[in-house]
């Protein structure tokens, strides 16, 4: 009883979490469709909208840092 009352706080947080994960029932799959809809739309989607144009316009590490500086100043 003297053991949970001064416990941590994280530790009783920590212990909520992990309890009401363990009686979730619809609660898994809505964590299984977020967790799918996450992966679609950052690993997926990314290769097709969001193309590494610096990789593909300069060819190092110094020219692709000019031009980031240069954009980042001029504005």
């Amino acid at each position: 009883m003297a053991l949970t009352l001064f416990s941590s706080p994280f530790v009783r947080v920590w212990r909520f979490y992990r309890d009401g994960f363990r009686e979730m029932t619809v609660g898994r799959t809505l964590w299984a469709i977020i967790i799918i809809k996450l992966i679609v739309m950052f690993g997926i989607l990314k290769l097709f909208f969001f193309p590494d144009l610096l990789s593909r316009d300069f060819d190092s590490d110094e020219q692709r840092a000019a031009h980031v500086r240069s954009e980042l100043t001029r504005r």
